[in-house]
């Protein structure tokens, strides 16, 4: 099968900066391919020759002919003085309402990305810059295409968008390549990745988790060749030292693949340790909301509600975009007064809050000084870190230090940002969407951070990865007044979401049951019961093996397989199971 898109031997540098050196690769029909890499290490580039935007200065790209193709790039324009139906429904030639709405496709786009909320007269040069990536998307998504391009799609969608465009995607035969830093979007959608680093593309597998194993792997190897390299080197020292009758000793070789994966890995969070170790910080009250209302223009966000948030708590708080997850963490920082009801805040509290917008930064300093300007030294649960080390975790490297903050680039000030807050050393951190214009490996750092950092912690953020890494609470707001607890977390608040969403079917009545069907019934449900009983034993099982395989990688892939092979039966017999005990009412 011929490949869509080709690269042969590509290069290309802005100014003297090579991004992309003698790259060849190629997109296939019906290719989901992620791609991941530092910010600024050249993803947007290739993305841009791949798609044609931008020329290589050597190499060749080859397209198949006719090939139907979008692009959705962080540079893409709309016309300039149209209305979302100009950008998105005009191309496709609908002159009337009915005749898009009959188009299932197209009313799916529109619903999903939330287009149909934003209005199609709307005028697009009014919009905010994620309104207009939201109706670029959307114009890209409505079309028959061979191929789509895009560029951080998930920018700018709340948790129920990002999957819905999952889905989307992964429902169309349409081949994808994509640039994003959502690892559930990568590993739900993608089925293969592209890692650009040093100017070159290297190609895996695999979603996002496939392809962090297979980076640990290469680090491990290349740690492996060059301890051997060292082996030989002290060897032939030896040689010359002691003459020839050292030529018949041979070192031991010994390599445990599994301690050398795991050695930087943190332990896994201890929530009794932790929450202890905020005790004593913080004392009983942190922040307490107390018989609150508060109002959005002319809307309730909360109505008489009380909220204590405990020493050691680690909340995710998630709702549609507008649905007030920022105006609430504004109250929790006591940057907005409520309408009724009163915030009390303990005494010991040192608050750290990370709004969505950049802070003021010294931009007469370097960034090492304006860490510093904080402090030089900053303890983080039991990691100890200079004010350089901090810096580095958050993508500033040694070289990249002295650079005046005045030079650094939206993301940069955001880390910078991000690195001086947690220089202060607070003991309750509000972080409304830290992940934004973070590439993974910043993210991963940070969320080795939080993971082990005691105290309380309020997260509002669309990265689903983020939040069920690092809290271990989810409350969500449904628009009804309330900041409501979801036990179940993110799936929980997606299910509820459709329900809410979802029109109730109008159910007709159900002719009664004779005595033979009831039993029958009966007998179905006995069965998938005895089903359940199995594949929960089965899990159980399986979850014992994954544990036992820890140090062996091909091991632990073929129990992840089955594992996952399982709980999708089980979700099937669950929902058989649902059905008829639903029919049997």
């Amino acid at each position: 099968m011929a490949n869509l898109v080709n690269l042969e031997a590509v290069s290309k540098s802005y100014g003297v900066r090579p991004l992309l050196d003698t790259v060849s690769l190629g997109v296939g029909e019906g290719d989901r391919i992620g791609v991941v890499g530092l910010n600024g290490g050249g993803k947007t580039t290739l993305l841009e020759v791949l798609s044609g935007i931008a020329e290589p200065d050597d190499g060749r790209v080859s397209r198949t002919r006719d090939l139907r193709m979008a692009v959705v790039t962080q540079r893409t324009e709309l016309p300039a003085g149209g209305t979302v139906r100009n950008a998105v429904l005009d191309p496709l030639g609908f002159r009337a309402d009915h005749e898009w709405a009959a188009d299932p496709r197209v009313r799916a786009v529109l619903d999903g990305i939330g287009i149909t909320a934003l209005g199609l007269d709307a005028p697009v040069d009014r919009m905010s810059g994620g309104e207009r990536r939201r109706v670029a998307l959307a114009a890209a998504l409505v079309q028959e295409l061979d191929m789509v391009v895009l560029d951080e799609p998930t920018n700018h969608l709340d948790i129920e968008g990002v999957r819905w465009l999952a889905d989307h995607l992964l429902a169309r035969r349409t081949a994808l390549v994509v640039v994003t830093h959502d690892r559930w979007f990568l590993d739900t959608v993608c089925s293969r990745t592209w890692e650009v680093q040093n100017g070159k593309v290297e190609q895996y597998e695999g979603g996002y988790a496939d392809w962090v194993f297979a980076r640990a792997e290469r680090a491990r190897l290349a740690d492996t060749l060059e301890e051997k390299r060292r082996n030989l080197a002290r060897k032939e020292l030896a040689w010359l030292r002691r003459g020839a009758p050292a030529r018949t000793s041979k070192p031991q070789y010994r390599i445990d693949a599994a301690e050398a994966l795991i050695a930087d890995v943190p332990q896994p969070r201890d929530r009794v340790e932790l929450t202890a170790f905020a005790k004593r910080r913080l004392g009983k009250t942190v922040i307490e909301l107390e018989d609150v209302s508060l109002d959005i223009g002319d809307r309730s966000l909360l109505d008489h509600v009380t909220w204590r948030l405990g020493p050691g708590d680690r909340i995710g708080l998630v709702g549609v975009n507008g649905s007030g997850k920022t105006t609430l963490l504004r109250l929790l920082a006591g940057d907005l007064d409520a309408r009724s009801g009163k915030r009390v805040q303990g005494q010991t509290v040192r608050l750290g809050y990370l709004s969505q917008e950049l802070a003021d930064l010294p931009g007469d300093l370097r960034v090492l000084e304006a860490v510093e300007e904080i402090a030089r030294r900053v303890t983080l649960g039991k990691q100890e870190l200079s004010a350089s080390q901090l810096a580095e975790k958050f993508g500033f490297p040694p070289n990249r230090q002295w650079t005046p903050v005045a030079d650094l680039s939206g993301g940069e000030r955001r880390r910078l940002q991000l690195s001086r807050l947690l220089m202060a050393e607070p003991n309750v951190l509000l972080l409304d969407e830290p992940t934004n214009d973070l590439d993974i490996d910043t993210l991963q750092q940070l969320e080795d951070l939080l993971d082990s950092w005691p105290g309380t912690l309020v997260v509002v953020s669309h990265d689903r990865y983020l939040v069920e890494r690092v809290c271990d609470e989810v409350y969500a707001l449904f628009g009804d007044g309330r900041a409501k607890h979801l036990p179940g977390g993110i799936d929980e608040y997606l299910s509820r979401r459709v329900a809410t969403v979802a029109p109730a079917p109008v159910k007709a009545p159900k002719p009664k049951s004779s005595a033979a069907d009831q039993r029958a019934t009966g007998k179905e449900l006995a069965r998938l019961e005895r089903a359940l009983d199995k594949l929960t034993k089965r899990e159980a099982e399986l979850h014992t093996a994954l544990a036992e395989a820890a140090t062996d990688p091909d091991r632990l892939l073929q129990l992840d397989a089955q594992l996952r092979d399982l709980l999708k039966e089980k979700d099937e017999v669950e929902e058989r199971w649902l059905e008829i005990a639903d029919s049997a009412q």
